[in-house]
């Protein structure tokens, strides 16, 4: 077999964006969120109640104490890489076939800013109430593009995450609440290749 040129493997990848080849590497999100924890402090309640004018038809704030999270703003979607940048110089006249096979496997987290009220499980799926998505991925793949002549292929595996913002709050039984807090997270849409060229 000629040195330039490598099997056809077929690709497991998903839509059409992950063989799409790109001039420079994935935009990194614009903050950095680690995976934080759920809070779980009580916060004191803010404000004095105030009695509804027609308390039979008052909204009923019910006994104890109740989490709240409303999902307002669905942003841009990220490339988050697992692994290292894998990489394919074609030094011939012609057209090369590169293969890049993910070395990595598992599960994919939620990352969060802090103080969020309800579970992890409750924002996403209020998530993709509102917004139509799909909130889940695993990983492991293998992907096989065409590297023009002289060219550098790059190849960055990972998670193709969307930014959220919502607020997160508690509301207490005497229908005061908690301070209101605005949550950004990070949420996992689809696994899948980054590619560009040099």
């Amino acid at each position: 077999m000629p040195q330039d040129t490598v099997p056809t493997i077929s690709t497991t990848s998903g839509p059409e964006e992950d063989t799409l080849v790109h001039t420079e590497p994935p935009a990194e999100p614009e903050e950095e969120i680690t995976d934080a924890p759920e809070d779980n402090t009580e916060p004191e309640p803010t404000g004095k109640p105030t009695p509804p004018a027609d308390w039979p038809d008052a909204e009923y704030c019910g006994p104890g104490t109740t989490n709240v999270y409303t999902p307002k703003t669905q942003g841009k979607k990220y490339h988050k890489g697992v692994g290292p940048v894998l990489s394919n110089y074609n030094g011939t006249s012609r057209t090369a076939k590169s293969t890049f096979t993910s070395e990595v496997t598992g599960e994919v987290g939620v990352s969060y800013t802090s103080g969020l009220t309800v579970g992890v499980n409750v924002m996403l799926a209020k998530l993709e109430g509102k917004f139509d998505v799909n909130l889940s991925a695993k990983l492991g793949n293998t992907i096989a593009v065409n590297t023009p002549a002289k060219k550098t292929t790059n190849a960055k595996y990972g998670v193709y995450r969307l930014k959220h913002t919502g607020v997160s709050y508690k509301m207490y039984s005497n229908c005061t609440t908690s301070p209101k807090k605005t949550i950004t997270s990070y949420s996992p849409y689809r696994v899948g290749w980054y590619l560009w060229e040099e």
